[in-house]
């Protein structure tokens, strides 16, 4: 049985879509880990809302959590969870896991998953950037982080909004090591 744990945690940066592709992503490729667990601002929740017109955050067979349940078993480096994705990530959000303030779950868990060595995929969606987020993102890189940009590729020439997307989620995969099919340059 595969041991990988994953956190998917979603702020209140535009870009729904990400987090959508990604839970569907891992949804079909649930035999690579042994656990996904979710946790949403409330901000996620309404931009979700706004930006894909429904409620599919609900939909997922996941464990959520509140954004204050610090009981999660993730807001502790015991429970061995070994990656961690913010889809997207708020520019305040890695503010505050850049200067380590655990404020919340979200921000609690990436603490966790730093302060482990484990791995800790960033995928920002702002544009553009202030010396200060650039910084944020220095300090989140010199940690052990990982900074993934929402910024698609066209290579595979997506056709619609969910292919886009799913050529930064697909690198997603790829760097927390689960096997996927996707386009390669190349072959």
């Amino acid at each position: 049985m595969n041991t990988n744990k994953i956190v998917v945690a979603i702020t209140g940066a535009s870009g729904s879509v990400y987090a959508k592709v990604l839970l569907d992503k891992l949804k079909n490729l649930q035999t690579q880990f042994s656990e996904i667990s979710i946790v949403m601002s409330d901000n996620a929740r309404y931009v979700w809302e706004h930006e894909l017109g429904d409620t599919s955050y609900k939909e997922y067979d996941f464990k959520t959590y509140d954004k204050m349940d610090f009981g999660a078993p993730f807001a502790s480096g015991s429970a061995r969870y070994n990656v961690m994705i913010v889809c997207p990530c708020s520019m305040g959000t890695l503010a505050r896991i850049a200067n380590g303030i655990s404020n919340d779950l979200i921000t609690r868990s990436a603490d966790v998953i730093l302060k482990e060595r484990r791995k800790l995929i960033l995928m920002t969606r702002d544009t553009p950037l202030s010396l200060i987020h650039i910084n944020n993102m220095k300090t989140v890189t010199e940690a052990g982080g990982i900074i993934c940009p929402a910024s698609p590729s066209f290579y595979s020439k997506p056709k619609n909004i969910q292919e886009v997307a799913a050529t930064v989620v697909d690198r997603v995969i790829d760097l927390i090591g689960i096997d996927s099919e996707s386009f390669r340059w190349g072959e």
